[in-house]
């Protein structure tokens, strides 16, 4: 564990999944992108296109950012509705005046990049895989008044425990927790959605991962008034469409809450049976960063950028790792899919290392 007051190095914080099967990668199975299956449900889809019918209208986000509120136990003046959570990390980069932004890596990208792009010069924390990728709260710099991190974080599929994230917090700190894959996690344990008892806390929640909801762009934020109050001001007028709305309303309506805990369990199962397949290989050099937890999962392996080539060949489309700052091209992050999936691909892998050989 070390901070890194660099630059971004060779880092490509702009790289994400969906590059994976985008043109010629769309006739792949989609290992790289962390959005779930069979999404979005047809009851989703239905309330979505009743809402095209109020489209002449300006968008009014007051009943789903009640929604949201409620579902999380909150007042509405704690909840801030956005265009997907990359928007959020857009927002907190303009409207904050941080002097020493870090963000705690291996991590989705996206936050370092906006940072950077408001101008901040960003430090990082990079988490070892010798350590299983496990934050100490005393590895930050007290004088780091921003902090930014996933849980679970995103490559790693780490689950941090709240006490841990919560003890980073400080008087004059504001601590940033992606939570976009927590509904992902049986019980969201470890969640601090909902908590008002942390000083300086920033909760972002997506919604597009578990309902497949990618394309509409649809997340929010959780924080103080004042902190809400300071990042809708950064907002452009009608953020979010009215269609987006709709799914929000929608998506936290307590059957939809049943259905997605039900999907996190068979996740969790999924998951197991790809990291048990996994292991599999373990005499062949690849290892697995356990215990994962998230809806994906992360390998090191060696020759990792040739099996990757050769899995394209053979159907697969995995994500590369080398774009994580604390990452090199050992690394391949693997979305969590049905068994049928998972058997085809570990059948692939077998495959893909053996001509990786040669």
């Amino acid at each position: 564990m070390r901070t890194d007051r660099q630059g971004t190095g060779s880092h490509d914080l702009r790289h994400h999944g969906d590059a994976e099967v985008r043109d010629d990668g769309a006739r792949l199975t989609d290992l790289a992108v962390n959005v779930r299956t069979d999404t979005p449900p047809a009851w989703l889809r239905e309330r979505i296109a009743a809402s095209l019918a109020g489209l002449a209208a300006y968008p009014d986000g007051r009943d789903a950012r009640a929604a949201v509120a409620a579902r999380h136990g909150l007042p509405v003046a704690r909840v801030l509705l956005t265009a997907g959570a990359a928007e959020a990390f857009v927002l907190l980069a303009r409207a904050l005046r941080a002097r020493q932004p870090l963000v705690v890596h291996p991590q989705f990208t996206e936050p370092e990049a906006a940072l950077r792009d408001a101008g901040h010069r960003v430090d990082r924390l990079l988490l070892r895989a010798e350590d299983g990728f496990r934050l100490d709260p005393a590895a930050v710099p007290e004088d780091a008044d921003l902090v930014v991190i996933g849980n679970p974080t995103n490559p790693t599929s780490v689950l941090h425990p709240a006490d841990t994230i919560a003890a980073l917090a400080r008087p004059g700190r504001t601590l940033v927790v992606d939570e976009a894959f927590m509904d992902a996690v049986p019980g969201e344990r470890e969640a601090l959605a909902g908590r008002t008892d942390v000083p300086g806390l920033v909760v972002l929640r997506s919604l597009t991962k578990t309902w497949g909801l990618a394309g509409l762009r649809i997340g929010y934020v959780l924080a103080a008034p004042e902190m809400i109050e300071e990042l809708e001001r950064a907002q452009p007028l009608w953020p979010v469409s009215t269609p987006a709305l709709a799914a929000a309303q929608a998506c936290v309506a307590p059957q939809a809450l049943a259905e997605a805990a039900h999907a996190a369990h068979r996740i969790a199962a999924d998951r197991a049976h790809l990291v048990a397949g996994l292991r599999e290989f373990a005499p062949d050099g690849l290892r697995v960063a356990e215990p994962a937890e998230g809806p994906f999962v992360l390998v090191r392996l060696p020759r990792a950028a040739a099996v990757r080539r050769h899995l394209r060949d053979l159907g697969f489309a995995v994500r590369r790792g080398d774009t994580f700052p604390g990452l090199d091209e050992e690394w391949l992050r693997l979305a969590v899919r049905d068994r049928a999936t998972v058997n085809s691909f570990l059948q692939a892998l077998d495959r893909a290392m053996v001509l990786s050989q040669h």
